[in-house]
């Protein structure tokens, strides 16, 4: 209005339309994600402004306050602590299913500490956000002004990642707001896939056939979704955007030594604060509210998690943990929201909904691509064309060239005579003379028939919407190979009639399903969830392989014989990148690991015995109803003498027939009841008598029936019939299996049927698989067979075979 003109107005109007266009914005360009990318625009625009500045996943690092600098400047005129909370958010892995900046240096804690000063602190887009950013310049999504108009922006970004989902949200806008959790990025593209496959019949999926897929959220942090079959839970959420689920943190109990037991913390739910934690529980027990708790500890380091509250002898562990839940941060509640904006409107989704918008976002961006590059390819084409006619009609372009007086005549000539577009005839002007040599003119010709073919395929794709729908597949499962990784948060149903009350530890919750741990050369321990066992050659294969559940107790013994016990479902995951050795225990950092294997302690009827061989031929066999539960204790496992080291740990029955094998190619056989049974500090009986120089490479419970592998140090095999070597008294010298040639030993010996798969590991070589029947079947008599050959300079150096936990049965 014109100044020194008043103009009466409807306050109420006026402050409820000031009001919306002030929430909107808030809505619209602050608080929530677009359903499409799952980004919210402060997101959007740090990403493409890193992306601008050319900070790429293979680029160094830059200085936070650049990047925030350069996002204010350009794109998002607001505060710069907003900007770089929201860009140290995405670089922090326990609030990021799918990390999206690869940040250095300090981005915050899960203890609730704020990141360091954006000075001190450097950044790079992480490689799933490249999938995100990736054909943007293929005029893939629409562009809009920045703040002040002198720059462009996307709308979207053409998100490789189903980000919304799998990264999640959580904002407050005016009168409403969104909490979306993350999920496994693996889960969400077979959904994806699902539904692009079903496309035809799209309205016949329900939400159960996409939770066949999709389980449940996957936070960062891990941690444990109790489900209770009574309520709708999940299955309600998911339809109808709203709902919650119950979060726990992951507990075990361990022998703390002195007669206490501690309840050890790995995972946390979402979002807790693990020192907000810890001070809560120091408070409930100053004020008396939780009885019998003696220490309280943070183990935490950058290995994981573990946080141990030591009790006294005479608590209860499952009441007190029961009191954890209820009174602290170990058990929270994550209220579902699916809240996004679909064309600029928040709106509710359900889980169908979600992944339908993304759907019909990627087709977008793959039909705007495809037609962006079939025009790239036909405006290359049409200068092709030009250039064989001018390489067709060589001499005779050259002269009118020469001929023309100025550039303008030729070309004008070179359109009338030969009919060429006015684009054709520049290309041909511009022609540098080193495109007239016969390989430069075959380049011109293959690379025109290239084009023809892409051409061809894009128009058939454009043709096509089915094709349009498998490129997205083609493109989603690329995108899963490259990041998809297993679940860390699992999802444990109750029992009809169950309460969550009545679930305490996670032994009790786990499913107790099969798991392989495995041990690296350099000392890593991970544990692979699943039936599907590890790669066991090449140049990452383990030297040990254990097959397992998650209810079992893992044991590590140190050549000394001493041993530590954890419960298998605490050690660390293989997508996580495993743990040292030495993080799960001090005892190994002088000694290094001799053996890992696994038993389920819990059982109350256990039978059978524990045997120990040592390298000097030094047997003990133990009853495993003296093997102690999880501890964070070490205890000796067999007493070993000076100069000798413990190597091989062997259940039985108790009836068992027992083999040793030696280096110089001795082997005795003999029953088990020859060895009586000990306590677990006792040293042990011997087993064989052993040449001057000689020690064992091998000692084995022998099945009903198979053979025995003997490989050596130089490649050479043979399998020997079992019924070959008789059964003799314990400590005698045994019988020769194998004469060897002068200078050769024995580096190890297996026992099994033909097909018995083994691992062999070389000095220099990548680790080898190879079967039993791979080697020559001789007498004992007999020499054997080159199995592998070898370099100078190169042997083996051990024998591996996965170990697995006989079945004896019960008494």
């Amino acid at each position: 209005m014109e100044i020194g003109l008043t103009r009466k107005v409807d306050i109420d109007q006026e402050m409820q339309q000031s009001y919306l266009d002030y929430a909107m914005s808030v809505i619209v360009a602050r608080a929530l994600p677009d359903a499409r990318d799952g980004l919210k625009p402060v997101q959007r625009r740090i990403l493409y402004a890193m992306y601008d500045m050319g900070i790429r996943a293979e680029s160094v690092y830059k200085k936070s306050a650049r990047i925030v600098g350069e996002v204010l400047g350009k794109y998002h005129p607001h505060g710069d602590m907003a900007v770089y909370e929201a860009m140290a958010r995405m670089a922090q892995p326990f609030s990021m299913r799918t990390l999206l900046v690869d940040g250095q240096g300090n981005f915050g804690s899960v203890d609730g500490d704020a990141p360091a000063a954006m000075r001190y602190t450097e950044a790079r887009l992480a490689p799933p956000a490249l999938e995100m950013l990736a054909q943007l310049e293929k005029n893939t999504v629409d562009y809009t002004n920045n703040f002040d108009g002198t720059l462009k922006e996307p709308t979207v970004l053409p998100a490789a990642i189903p980000n919304l989902l799998v990264n999640g949200a959580t904002g407050i806008a005016v009168g409403m707001a969104t909490n979306i959790p993350p999920h496994n990025l693996g889960e969400v593209v077979d959904a994806l896939i699902l539904m692009l496959n079903k496309w035809e019949k799209l309205d016949d999926l329900s939400v159960e056939d996409l939770m066949k897929h999709i389980q449940g959220p996957d936070f960062p942090t891990g941690g444990v979704i109790l489900l209770d079959p009574e309520t709708e839970g999940l299955s309600a959420a998911y339809g109808t955007g709203r709902g919650r689920v119950v979060i726990r943190a992951r507990t075990h109990l361990e022998d703390m030594g002195r007669g206490r037991t501690g309840i050890i913390i790995t995972e946390l739910p979402y979002m807790a604060n693990k020192s907000s934690l810890i001070e809560r529980i120091a408070d409930l027990v100053r004020a008396g509210k939780l009885e019998g708790i003696a220490d309280l500890r943070d183990e935490s380091d950058r290995q994981g998690m573990r946080i141990v509250i030591e009790l006294s002898k005479t608590a209860e562990a499952e009441k007190i943990v029961a009191d954890l839940y209820k009174h602290t941060l170990m058990q929270s509640t994550f209220g579902i929201n699916l809240l996004a904006l679909v064309n600029g409107e928040p709106h509710l989704l359900s889980l169908k909904q979600a992944l339908r918008f993304y759907i019909d976002h990627r087709l977008e961006v793959v039909r705007r691509r495809s037609e962006h590059d079939l025009e790239k390819a036909r405006q290359r084409a049409h200068i092709l064309e030009g250039l064989r006619v001018a390489l067709q009609h060589l001499d005779e372009i050259i002269a009118l060239i020469k001929a023309a007086p100025d550039v303008e005549t030729a070309k004008a000539k070179l359109m009338k005579r030969y009919k060429l577009s006015e684009i054709q005839a520049t290309a041909i002007l511009d022609m540098q003379l080193r495109r007239l040599a016969a390989l430069e003119r075959k380049k011109i010709e293959l690379e025109y028939k290239e084009l023809l073919a892409l051409i061809k395929e894009l128009e058939s794709l454009l043709r096509s919407a089915r094709k349009i729908r498998q490129a997205v597949i083609d493109e989603l499962l690329a995108v899963k190979e490259k990041f998809g990784d297993r679940r860390r948060t699992q999802l444990v149903s109750l029992k009809k009639g169950g309460k969550i009350e009545q679930m305490v530890v996670t032994s009790a919750m786990a499913p107790d399903q099969p798991a392989w741990v495995t041990l690296s050369a350099d000392g890593v321990i991970s544990r692979r969830d699943g039936e599907a066992g590890p790669r066991l050659s090449g140049r990452d294969a383990p030297i040990q392989a254990v097959r397992t559940t998650g209810h079992q107790t893992l044991y590590l013994v140190t050549p000394g014989g001493r041993a530590v016990a954890v419960p298998v479902h605490a050690v660390p995951l293989e997508e996580r990148g495993g743990v040292a050795v030495t993080q799960l225990s001090p005892l190994v950092n002088q000694e290094g690991l001799a053996v890992i294997f696994s038993y389920p302690t819990s059982d109350k009827n256990k039978y059978g015995y524990l045997l120990t061989v040592t390298r000097r031929g030094m047997l003990k066999k133990t009853a495993l109803e003296e093997l102690p539960g999880p501890s964070a204790q070490p205890f000796t496992m067999v007493r070993v003498n000076e100069g000798d080291r413990l190597d091989w740990v062997r259940i039985t029955s108790g009836t068992d027939q027992l083999m040793l094998v030696s280096e110089g190619g001795m082997v005795i056989r003999f029953s088990e009841e020859e060895v009586r049974p000990m306590g677990l500090v006792a040293g042990g009986v011997s087993g064989m008598k052993l040449a001057e120089g000689d020690c064992l490479i091998g000692a084995e419970v022998l099945p009903s029936e198979g053979e025995l592998m003997m490989v050596t140090r130089g490649g050479l095999a043979k399998r020997v019939e079992l019924v070959e070597f008789p059964t003799q008294g314990r400590y005698g010298q045994g019988v020769i299996a194998w004469k060897l040639p002068e200078g050769e030993r024995l580096a190890g010996s297996m026992v099994g049927k033909k097909n018995t798969t083994i691992t062999l590991h070389f000095i220099r070589l990548a680790a080898k698989l190879v079967r039993l029947d791979d080697a020559v079947q001789r007498g004992r008599s007999a020499g054997g067979k080159v199995l592998i050959e070898l370099r100078a300079g190169d042997g083996i150096v051990a024998v591996m075979q996965p170990y697995e936990v006989p079945n004896h049965g019960k008494k």
